[in-house]
């Protein structure tokens, strides 16, 4: 049973790195687009690509608290006493990064609408740099087990959260990057899909530097972790790797329908690589998952609420996806 409820938490971590990332990386890229004339396209398309769907991502990351609480409650108790820092941080830049977003279409001086891009694009490097911290140091045993609370400095101020939280962004940058891409492409503007076609490739480049140059850093911090990416987790890496590269040929090549799935599929691939180079351990090599797991009559009363979840929550994201691809939802925010 306990099995089965860290597969359904790692399911959920995986649907906010996918879909939450995509958002987070696309702020990344209004961050960057420039000064209120040069970056006015690219932050219109951003707009139009994100506007409809993003304030349904976080439901992932709400979900993954409620079940890492309720089913692993001395592992939830160890995170936030260690790690309280990156995720007052990520909390804080939740909110700004939604409230940013709103009211930056809502306010008319120009002075106020840089104010709250800046605020927006700022918290979308934020959240996903202290969320990539926080796995890093969970990854890098950096998180004492027992409900114990940790060093809250260098818990995630450390190699290994450095890499871990840079990692995110890019990768989230990367993600984004091919969806603005094939979202600009499907709105019949030509002009900005080449813009983010180049910056998809660059943060390709960028991301692969990134995770060759982390490499001996998880060797000699993570072991157990670099232990697990090289041998039970070595599949996984290596469709990361085909399906990165994969993506990267199909948008130099201008064939952004499929870069787009590939891409994302690169992505889930890197996160479950570290789920499963990490198990049996939800603290490496403290605190294995049936140790810290809940008893069984909690354990199957969070299992059946998750299927529900799964046969009310997913077909009404899934249909407000496909609605959004098929340019039949309001885009928020944008001028008409």
């Amino acid at each position: 049973m306990s099995t089965a409820i860290a597969a359904t938490l790692f399911a959920g971590v995986i649907a906010y790195a996918l879909f939450g990332g995509a958002d987070f990386g696309a702020g990344f890229w209004d961050l960057i687009a420039g000064g209120t004339a040069r970056g006015e396209r690219p932050r219109g398309a951003i707009d139009r690509s994100i506007g409809p769907v993003w304030e349904a991502n976080h439901v992932w990351l709400i979900f993954c608290f409620v079940v890492l609480w309720t089913a692993f409650p001395s592992v939830y108790a160890s995170i936030t006493l260690t790690l309280f820092v990156p995720l007052t941080l990520a909390a804080l830049g939740i909110v700004a990064r939604g409230s940013s977003f709103a009211f930056r279409k809502s306010v008319f001086r120009t002075r106020d609408q840089r104010r709250f891009g800046a605020a927006f694009a700022t918290s979308s490097v934020l959240v996903p740099y202290c969320l990539g911290a926080v796995a890093g140091a969970i990854a890098g045993g950096k998180v004492p087990p027992g409900g114990e609370a940790g060093d809250p400095v260098e818990s995630w101020v450390n190699p290994v959260s450095i890499l871990g939280g840079v990692l995110a962004v890019v990768l989230f940058a990367y993600l984004a990057a091919v969806r603005l891409t094939s979202d600009a492409r499907r709105m019949g503007d030509d002009d900005m899909a080449a813009y983010f076609r180049r910056r998809a490739v660059v943060s390709a480049i960028v991301a692969g530097i990134v995770v060759a140059a982390g490499t001996p850093i998880l060797n000699a911090d993570a072991s157990y972790l670099f232990d697990g990416l090289t041998s039970r987790a070595l599949p996984a890496v290596i469709v990361s790797v085909v399906c990165g590269g994969a993506s990267l040929a199909l948008i130099l090549r201008g064939n952004d329908r499929f870069a787009r799935p590939l891409s994302g599929a690169a992505v889930v691939a890197v996160v479950a690589a570290w789920g499963i180079a990490q198990w049996p351990y939800l603290l490496p090599e403290t605190t294995k998952v049936s140790e810290a797991a809940a008893p069984s009559g909690t354990l199957t009363a969070l299992l059946v609420a998750a299927v529900a979840v799964a046969l009310i929550v997913l077909p009404a994201m899934a249909l407000l996806y496909v609605l959004d691809q098929k340019n039949l939802l309001p885009e928020e925010g944008v001028d008409s």
